[in-house]
């Protein structure tokens, strides 16, 4: 190898990628929408011993407590004067950010399923990929 090639594979690693706000919601969201999956993955399986139905109900519990804190950021976010967001599109985030809470209680309470969180998260995703241009 020579000493071209060990520059480049030394400098080729440091490049940080750049990041939109538009990115950065979507890495969230996609993060959040992951850990909610394996709870909904998970709860599907049978289990008998207690310590793991324990676990499940934390990893539940977490991953829907992660949800609900992402969508409370969003809405103090649309809530600021200096967010540029169209007047509908503020007041339907703040919509789905009150649904979120409900929904998110219910799901803990075992009232509800954990798929329409995922369903809005994977909705919510869908509308920041359009146009997205970084990798």
């Amino acid at each position: 190898m020579n000493a071209t090639e060990h520059a480049r594979r030394a400098y080729a690693g440091n490049r940080a990628p750049i990041r939109t706000d538009r990115g950065s919601e979507y890495e969230a969201f996609a993060k959040v929408t992951q850990k909610l999956q394996a709870a909904l993955v998970n709860s599907g399986q049978e289990m008998a011993d207690a310590s793991k139905k324990i676990h499940l109900k934390a990893q539940t519990a977490e991953a829907v407590d992660l949800n609900r804190r992402l969508w409370s950021l969003l809405a103090v976010d649309v809530l600021s004067d200096d967010n540029l967001l169209p007047e509908p599109t503020r007041a339907s985030i703040l919509s789905l950010n009150e649904f979120t809470r409900a929904h998110s209680r219910k799901v803990l309470n075992g009232e509800a399923e954990i798929r329409p969180l995922i369903e809005i998260n994977a909705a919510i995703m869908r509308g920041l990929s359009q146009g997205r241009t970084e990798p």
